[in-house]
């Protein structure tokens, strides 16, 4: 008998963490017109970053190639530190790039 609980509850355990896994993969993308956002100057393309506010930006600097970014250099879309519960794209750029070691 304590087989089948070990099995029930492993089971019932294995099943939250898939699901939390579902719910955290489908996480919201960052609002450009979101004050945080905005402040940063973040853009969903990083060919759209403003080129007078931002001079030293450069169109090979994009979220995928940036130490903050928490996805693979392929991902279209990952989390950011700066954005908590958010996701940022791929291409997109703001103001705190820091590029990858």
């Amino acid at each position: 008998m304590t087989n089948r609980r070990v099995f029930i509850l492993q089971s019932v355990i294995g099943t939250s963490v898939l699901a939390s896994g579902v719910v955290m993969a489908a996480a919201p993308m960052v609002d450009p017109k979101d004050a945080a956002a905005a402040g940063l100057g973040y853009v969903e393309d990083t060919a759209k970053a403003d080129a007078k506010k931002y001079p030293k930006h450069t169109k090979e600097q994009m979220c995928t190639n940036c130490s903050l970014f928490q996805g693979k250099a392929t991902d279209a879309a990952g989390g950011c530190p700066l954005f908590a519960g958010k996701q940022v794209a791929g291409k997109g750029w703001c103001s705190a790039y820091a590029k990858k070691a």
